[in-house]
């Protein structure tokens, strides 16, 4: 399980927890009691913390990311299917978030809601308790209205109020992509210093001289540096 300090801050795993060996967890992440975090998961906290709470599972190739402003909280019970997409929102307990579906940073889905395959939660939405996002459709607003995604007009309408520039780049709605991407580029590139954390440094060096590599990082006190290919 590639593991890395990101911010100086570290994943904290319970023990009775399960991740598997190709998830990457990054930074501020907590993983709960009896959570399951599946092969290529991607827990990463880039500026605000990742939890995972009790007997959540997160699926094979799913992205749960922390923001400052909006920390990814997924509470008890709660399924992420594979290659969902979670960005800085709140999961109330027992919710459903399908193969392939987002919800985007500031969203709250209340306890028991669901959004189905390739659903949409926009930002800042509240998905009431039971709220049901059925395939393919979108929820914005708060309180969110369901809509399908041929009533672009509407969509629009109501998530031009949710400031997606401000909430997702921190910049305002006329903004160059120069300015987004600058901010971008500058935010992302703060993983230029994490570290890959001893103990899987510890569990490369078994594997690989178990392999008979000859490696130069096969030796526990070996740095390993992320950057390098």
């Amino acid at each position: 399980m590639p593991s890395f300090e990101h911010r100086g801050r570290r994943p904290v795993i319970d023990d009775s927890a399960y991740v598997a060996p190709t998830a990457v967890l990054c930074g501020d992440v907590h993983v709960g009691p009896q959570a399951r975090v599946l092969f290529g998961a991607v827990l990463t906290a880039e500026n605000g913390a990742v939890s995972v709470g009790r007997r959540t599972v997160v699926m094979e190739g799913a992205l749960v990311r922390g923001r400052g402003e909006h920390p990814a909280v997924l509470a008890d019970d709660v399924l992420v299917g594979p290659h969902a997409h979670i960005n800085g929102a709140t999961i109330e307990d027992g919710c459903f978030i399908a193969t392939g579906a987002a919800v985007f940073p500031g969203a709250r889905l209340g306890s028991g809601a669901e959004v189905r395959v390739h659903g949409v939660v926009q930002v800042n939405t509240a998905l009431p308790a039971g709220t049901v996002v059925p395939i393919g459709w979108v929820a914005v607003g708060n309180p969110a209205q369901v809509l399908p995604p041929d009533r672009h007009e509407d969509i629009w309408a109501l998530q031009r109020e949710l400031d997606f520039p401000g909430t997702v780049y921190g910049v305002s709605r006329d903004a160059s992509a120069t300015e987004r991407m600058t901010r971008q580029s500058e935010w992302f590139g703060a993983h230029a210093h994490d570290r890959l954390l001893r103990e899987h440094r510890l569990h490369l060096a078994e594997d690989l001289g178990a392999a008979g590599s000859s490696a130069p990082f096969a030796t526990p006190e070996a740095d390993i540096d992320p950057r390098r290919p």
